[in-house]
């Protein structure tokens, strides 16, 4: 049976982007439903590198004393090619509140943000609410959402599956696709998300060393591959190592949604000691042995813009208008920009009788913006006074600059780099 609710703003997504948008809407006063249709936040999830201007977004919304609580402070991200360092990027030199990156899970990050939507504003998260169909309307639009349970089948082998309890309507004034790379939202709008470079496959350790990790992250650019260092907290870290292109990039990156962990005495000596060699191999200056290695994935990330941020009364935020290369962290953190500004946006129409113009230069924007990211204008342009190994490595810089928004071409700037700004209309 169909029932129909109604709300202001229908969140599709509950990721970091979904949830903070949620945050910054209901903090205005505007009703929303935000629903996902997986079973709970990420239990363990790629190491989130908090930007500085993502921690003055966080501090505006009373999570940043948690946050720069339970995370690791990294100052500095320095560029490696073998036993050499080669440039270094100082975010202790940026004129921001928070002038230093923070490392800690994304799901860590995830079940702040839940907490602190149910405690500000009353709302719950509602898991297991797949969203099946959108229904445009006059002045309106109505998400089909699907809320479903789990089911069991098989006799001697349990196998978990998932099947339709009820299905539900809510009728929106808006709703914000937040549901990342394979977004229903995008696809129910029928828009494209175009392939704008090479996809890439990274293989992700984290472990615990027999040595201080330290405070500073790496860049380790090794021939084609860009591998990526970051110390955790106490003697953590983790590495991301660029593997070769192949295979079939058709599953992407998702998050664990169940606990996972790689106990010392499941991962025998040989697989510890490849590893190492396998990071040894382009970072010789990395001493630590593995004392236990405690989680592994492979990761495949395939960099897309899509060609519009959305049409009329349904929009998209984060992962779902835009995946990146991960190693300067810029979809989640650009994520957490649109959220607070695509909800600001709505809250002008909502409150203030704001023209939906607003909507329309939120997508020219995020688009201009992702396109100067993901290196369609061009790339970053080097001046005379870069060194001659940032202007041959200039291509391989740009996705790994820890910021967004005018903190990257500060970065940019310690290493002689020029970033275009073009305005991209449509």
């Amino acid at each position: 049976m169909s029932r129909e609710q109604e709300t202001d703003v229908l969140v599709v997504g509950a990721g970091p982007t979904g949830m903070l948008t949620a945050l910054a809407l209901t903090k205005s006063g505007v009703r929303v439903r935000i629903i996902d249709k997986e079973e709970r936040t990420a239990a363990h999830s790629y190491a989130c590198a908090l930007h500085p201007q993502s921690l003055a977004l966080l501090d505006r919304h009373g999570l940043a004393e948690e946050i720069l609580a339970s995370g690791h402070r990294i100052e500095t991200v320095a560029f490696y090619e073998g036993e050499k360092r080669q440039a270094e990027m100082r975010l202790s030199g940026l004129p921001v509140k928070y002038p230093f990156l923070v490392v800690l899970p994304q799901s860590a990050l995830e079940e702040r943000l839940e907490r602190q939507l149910l405690k500000t504003s009353g709302v719950r998260v509602e898991w297991n609410h797949r969203l099946s169909a959108l229904e445009p309307g006059r002045g309106t639009v109505v998400g089909v959402v699907d809320e479903l349970c789990e089911t069991s089948k098989g006799y001697i082998i349990r196998e978990l599956d998932w099947e339709v309890k009820r299905t539900l309507r809510t009728r929106a004034a808006f709703v914000v696709g937040a549901d990342g790379y394979d977004s229903g939202v995008r696809q129910s709008l029928d828009i494209e998300c175009e392939r704008v470079a090479e996809p890439a496959t990274f293989e992700v350790y984290e472990f615990e060393s027999d040595g201080r990790c330290g405070d500073e992250a790496r860049v380790v650019l090794d021939g084609d591959s860009t591998n990526v260092f970051w110390p955790l907290t106490g003697n953590r870290c983790r590495w991301s190592l660029q593997e070769a292109n192949i295979g079939d990039f058709s599953e992407s990156h998702s998050k664990e949604r169940t606990d996972v962990l790689l106990v010392d005495e499941a991962v025998d000596v040989k697989t510890r000691a490849r590893v190492l060699a396998r990071i040894q191999s382009c970072a010789p200056w990395f001493k630590g042995a593995i004392k236990a290695l405690d989680w592994s994935v492979d990761v495949q990330f395939e960099p897309r813009l899509a060609s519009q941020f959305g049409r009329d009364r349904c929009w998209l935020a984060g992962d779902a208008g835009h995946q990146a290369l991960p190693m300067g962290m810029q979809s989640v953190n650009v994520g957490l920009r649109e959220a607070e500004d695509l909800a600001g946006r709505i809250v002008k129409i909502l409150r203030e009788g704001g023209s939906q113009d607003l909507l329309e230069a939120y997508g020219r924007e995020r688009r201009t913006e992702w396109q100067q990211l993901l290196g369609v204008q061009g790339g970053l342009k080097p001046r005379a006074t870069a060194s001659p190994w940032v202007k041959e490595r200039s291509a391989n810089i740009l996705p790994c600059v820890p910021a967004s928004g005018a903190d990257v071409g500060l970065l940019l700037d310690q290493l002689g780099l020029d970033l275009p700004v073009r305005e991209i209309r449509g």
